[in-house]
């Protein structure tokens, strides 16, 4: 078994944004689960982790929240990605992105010629 991984500083965001721009409007436990699916279970959410983050990403403008029916018939609080969210979606992607190339440099020098 994979061993489990603690969400990095600043991803979760980023993983909610992205799981809503492929999946679209989803419940809070559809995206935890969805986050857990793609990690291949190496991560594992809490809804103490989840849910403020979720909270902030709607008060900034990034996700927009609507009451709705889940599958099972229950009342669940749904998320839709807002064009404010698809824009920070992509600021964030490049940022990890160029971050993930900056560290790569360092996990992998290449000797310069003298």
């Amino acid at each position: 078994m994979a061993e489990k991984l603690d969400v990095q500083q600043g991803t979760l965001a980023l993983m909610i944004l992205k799981t809503l721009e492929v999946l679209g409007p989803l419940h809070g436990y559809g995206v935890c689960r969805r986050i857990e699916e793609t990690s291949k279970h190496r991560l594992t959410l809490n809804y103490g982790t989840l849910y403020p983050a979720l909270l902030k990403l709607e008060q900034e403008g990034f996700v927009t929240a609507a009451w709705g029916q889940s599958e099972n018939n229950r009342r669940a609080k749904y998320y839709t990605l807002t064009a404010a969210g698809r824009r920070q979606l992509a600021r964030e992607a490049r940022e990890w992105h160029r971050t993930a190339d900056l560290i790569a440099a360092f996990l992998a020098p290449r000797r310069e010629a003298p």
